[in-house]
């Protein structure tokens, strides 16, 4: 059977950047509908804000107002819209080697009367040609394509501000190794020899069906979608120039580019304490060992036990330019007493103000988790604490504004009717705030 099969054309880097190109003038992605916009999925701008990046890696809330972002590998302009919603503010620049993505990216952007946006045909390795320094570099599903991550990552790197942060992202080695395996499978058989097209698309779909339900290739790789959608298939079965890689393979890259790593961007998604019954109550060698581990050691162990992420998906930056600071559960009393909290601008929504307000003047629980689903429990917060959220969505407040207000709102303690303590009323606002903090919704910036 082998003699029978064509085996894949072995291609030099320029022939496979080609091919890469013609899938994508043939195939632009991802295949959103132009009319489609992503102002009310909260999760998508949050993190796509530059604050939430900024915030992460100095403790500091970003003034957005003059800043420029760049969609490195726009394709069809989805993610370059979301940027632009969640930075209104900020001057974007897509670039894309596909003139037919482009063609469409302009054109959904134009659908949604966006026009602090520009775009370029354009290759990474080509950047500086651009003439432009960016703050923030979006770099989504993209990396893993280039012959060399570590060239595409120095070329953001070179017109990449002092303080500017770069989110990449890499293919998962582990998660994706049955996708993987499918890509090997297709590139034997002859199908990716050329840029895979109706025909060949064809043929896999035969094989497929053909395959008994119980084979391995076709239970793990193919699902109901991939029946109908050539983008299922192109995106996972047959793309073009797919890599895959481990945390300490990209941790390397990142070295190998001059960057330094910031944070996971679904850091919340990657807790390896989470991945056990009882966190408090670990096994002793892994209470033993974990509290040594390093940044990279933590996320490798992670994605051994349980690698449930498709992408690699990280913020990183030039070394050493993050801001020191103290973290907030190390805060004294005078660190509190001088310091403001923000709410993030992307729950300043006119439904998160109505829901907030109804649950305030009703007395009830206010499920903020409703609003930014960062993690899957449902996070709620007490009607009288939530009073303290309508201060911050008119403007940032001192802590210790926030505490005299509570004082006013709660007078007595509801247990001995007496007059509350100033010490009772900070405390109560800050562990709040820590706990808000802690998950995403709440920024606090010690001040000067």
């Amino acid at each position: 059977m082998t003699a029978q099969i064509p085996t894949q054309q072995s291609v030099s880097a320029s022939e496979m950047l080609e091919k890469i190109r013609q899938q994508f003038d043939n195939a632009p992605y991802p295949r959103v509908p132009i009319e489609k916009s992503p102002k009310d999925d909260a999760n998508l701008l949050y993190f796509h804000n530059l604050t939430t990046s900024y915030y992460l890696r100095n403790q500091q809330v970003i003034d957005l107002k003059g800043k420029v972002i760049l969609d490195a590998g726009c394709g069809t302009g989805y993610k370059t819209l979301i940027l632009a919603l969640a930075n209104p503010e900020a001057r974007i620049v897509g670039i894309d080697f596909s003139e037919e993505s482009v063609r469409l990216a302009e054109k959904r952007l134009q659908f949604h009367g966006v026009d602090n946006v520009e775009f370029h045909v354009l290759l990474l390795e080509d950047l500086p040609k651009l003439g432009i320094n960016f703050d923030y570099i979006n770099c989504d599903d993209v990396l893993y394509l280039l012959e060399d991550a570590t060239t595409g990552l120095q070329a953001m790197k070179s017109v990449l501000t002092p303080e500017g942060i770069i989110r990449a992202n890499l293919h998962s080695s582990l998660q994706r190794a049955n996708f993987f395996r499918a890509q090997k499978l297709f590139k034997f058989m002859g199908l990716m020899d050329n840029n895979p097209e109706e025909m060949e698309l064809g043929i896999v779909r035969d094989i497929m069906k053909a395959l008994k339900d119980g084979v391995l290739i076709k239970t793990q790789t193919w699902n109901p979608r991939s029946e109908t959608e050539n983008e299922a298939i192109l995106a996972n079965h047959m793309l073009v120039g797919d890599k895959g890689f481990t945390i300490p393979e990209f941790f390397a890259i990142l070295r190998g580019a001059g960057l330094e790593f910031i944070s996971m961007v679904n850091w919340m998604q990657w807790d390896v304490m989470e991945l056990f019954k009882e966190p408090d109550n670990l096994p002793a060698y892994v209470a033993m060992c974990l509290p040594d581990l390093s940044d990279q050691e933590k996320l490798h162990l992670f994605e051994l036990i349980h690698p449930n992420q498709r992408l690699l998906d990280l913020w990183c930056g030039h070394p050493e330019q993050g801001h020191s600071f103290t973290p907030i559960v190390e805060w004294t009393d005078s660190d509190w007493q001088n310091s403001k909290a923000y709410l993030h601008p992307q729950l300043k929504t006119p439904k998160f103000r109505e829901d907030l307000t109804a649950c305030v003047t009703e007395l009830r629980a206010f499920p903020i988790s409703q609003h930014l689903p960062l993690i899957e429990p449902v996070v709620s917060i007490d009607s009288a604490m939530a009073i303290c959220l309508l201060r911050l969505l008119e403007q940032p407040q001192p802590i210790m504004a926030l505490v005299e207000n509570w004082k006013q709102i709660r007078p007595l303690d509801p247990i001995t009717l007496k007059p509350i303590e100033h010490e009772q009323a900070f405390n109560l606002i800050q562990q709040m705030l820590l706990r808000l903090e802690g998950l995403g919704y709440v920024m606090l910036e010690r001040q000067a």
